[in-house]
């Protein structure tokens, strides 16, 4: 297949880059940087020395291929999408610009009317462990926010067995720098973040909406985000709580997760009776495509906690677009993601 990737120079489009180059069944053709256009890849991600020779052009450059990845900043594909649809018949957005099925949603949360409303719904939004039926015959893919990824694949099968009162949760989600992309600015500059435990956005973050959406399977939930900026520079760590509309026992909750995750190759249980790695812990799982998830029970109070992680450049971006990929090329989904992470790092 031959595939080009816009908007190449950023973290996610390296780890896009760095996937596609070694995938068994793709072709990179192009990759687009309109501030390194005529510099070779490998000058802006090092890491892709001796994988390519290909060079940066400029948007206009791009020719027509099989399919097309996009990782621009949030907010410029919705305005490129007419003329950059005629290139490819199949898309991969990264960016949130299609996302939300409604566009009053984006009014709410990213405050800006979108300018493609009637486009929202050819978009399927992109976890695979949600719409892997419907991403098998979709021409157009969107990616998922990272730490939305990271709460719905920790929370979906509680929802889904409609087991969680209210609907409500609650949940918080750690991160490390690289989801803030490679631009600099004072709160990633190094004597400013190092050290860091920095709450950024306690309410009102967009990937909430998200988690609104892919989580009503049963209603509307009711979902409290929060969002931490630690030092990691790779690394997601969802803890959600919530409570339960009945008494389940800690088997029931077992068969719960079993159900929706035994045959997914990309989500992991993770409860150890000891050790230092009994929980979910993005550390272990830096440039690998697993979440691993984990919970438990209050005894005291009845409240369940999720405990959910992965890379937030890997299964929250570009790992989770190859995997998209995959599915929509009927081919093995695992292919060109079988990294599992380093230990130690």
């Amino acid at each position: 297949m031959q595939v080009s990737v816009i908007g190449a120079s950023g973290y996610v489009g390296g780890d896009l880059l760095r996937l596609l180059l070694q995938h068994p069944r793709v072709n990179v053709q192009q990759a687009t940087s309109e501030s390194n256009a005529g510099k070779f890849i490998y000058s802006v991600h090092p890491n892709l020395r001796k994988l390519t020779s290909l060079k940066f052009c400029s948007i206009q450059e791009i020719k027509p291929c099989d399919l097309l990845f996009t990782a621009l900043p949030h907010g410029s594909f919705m305005h490129k999408f007419e003329p950059l649809s005629a290139l490819a018949p199949r898309f991969i957005d990264l960016s949130a610009d299609f996302r939300l099925r409604h566009p009053q949603d984006y009014i709410t949360w990213y405050g800006h009317e979108h300018p493609h409303p009637a486009a929202l719904n050819k978009f399927v939004y992109g976890i695979v462990e949600l719409h892997r039926a419907e991403i098998k015959q979709a021409a157009y893919v969107t990616g998922a926010g990272c730490l939305a990824t990271t709460a719905i694949l920790g929370l979906m099968p509680l929802f889904k067995s409609n087991v969680v009162r209210d609907g409500e949760v609650f949940i918080e989600v750690k991160v490390g720098s690289s989801a803030a992309g490679n631009e600099s600015n004072l709160s990633t500059h190094h004597p400013e973040r190092s050290g860091a435990v920095r709450s950024f956005q306690p309410t009102g973050h967009r990937h909430t909406a998200e988690i609104i959406q892919e989580l009503g399977f049963h209603g509307t939930p009711r979902v409290h985000f929060s969002a931490t900026a630690v030092e990691l520079v790779r690394g997601a760590l969802a803890t959600s709580h919530c409570f339960l509309r009945e008494k389940l026992e800690e088997k029931d909750l077992w068969n719960i997760y079993r159900e929706a995750y035994a045959n997914e190759p990309f989500v992991r249980m993770v409860k150890e009776r000891r050790g230092v790695y009994r929980y979910p812990e993005p550390k272990i799982l830096a440039g690998s495509n697993y979440c691993d998830v984990g919970f438990e029970k209050d005894p005291h109070s009845g409240r369940i906690v999720v405990m959910s992680a992965l890379d937030n450049l890997m299964k929250g971006a570009a790992g989770n677009g190859v995997q998209a990929l995959n599915v929509m090329a009927g081919w093995d989904e695992t292919l060109g993601l079988q990294f599992p992470g380093l230990h130690p790092i």
